[in-house]
């Protein structure tokens, strides 16, 4: 009968439990990378976090001017982008269906072009799927040169189909530094 070495068996043991290690790292590595893409489908899915639609096509929308919803604007400019950024106006009434414009300001303070990206949210999170944008800057990444100001407009309209018991919705907009890249 042979023995086994004690060092050999630890050696084994040692060499799987390092195998399983490297596996779970790899694992935890391939979830965080899945992980945003993921959020961003279920929130654009299921409205949460006041994720929106992209677009909307106002061609099947009809007005319901039985009633107004109230729609504010916030904004905010994230550390790293030196920009000032604020809507024109601080809220709008709306009919439910009805297209409406409004005009965000954006001033890039800095003494060269800086690029930024809009994110915006809806509150409540009920009225998110019912919030249409039609036209936003958000759409695309925004460049501004050195000290240049743009007025950049918002045209959305609020679905007909919103629960009447939704009175207010603030969408809010928060501007990040956007890196460019390269392919």
């Amino acid at each position: 009968m042979e023995t086994i070495d004690p060092k050999e068996k630890l050696a084994k043991a040692n060499k799987k439990l390092g195998l399983k290690l490297l596996w779970l790292v790899g694992a935890a590595l391939l979830f965080g990378f899945a992980l945003v893409p993921l959020y961003n489908v279920m929130c654009t899915v299921t409205g949460l976090n006041g994720k929106t639609n992209a677009t909307a096509d106002s061609a099947k929308t009809h007005l319901d001017a039985k009633r107004t919803v109230t729609v504010e604007f916030t904004s905010s400019v994230m550390p790293g982008l030196s920009w000032d950024f604020y809507p024109k106006q601080p809220s709008i009434d709306v009919h439910p269906g009805q297209i409406a414009t409004v005009l965000f300001v954006a001033k890039n303070v800095a003494n060269e072009a800086v690029a930024g990206q809009a994110i915006p949210s809806v509150s409540p999170g009920l009225a998110s799927p019912y919030f249409k944008k039609i036209e936003c800057f958000c759409f695309t990444r925004q460049e501004l040169k050195a000290n240049e100001t743009r007025e950049m407009p918002l045209r959305f309209y609020v679905s007909p189909d919103i629960p009447e018991d939704v009175k207010v919705i603030t969408l809010s907009y928060a501007f990040y530094n956007a890196v460019k890249t390269t392919n």
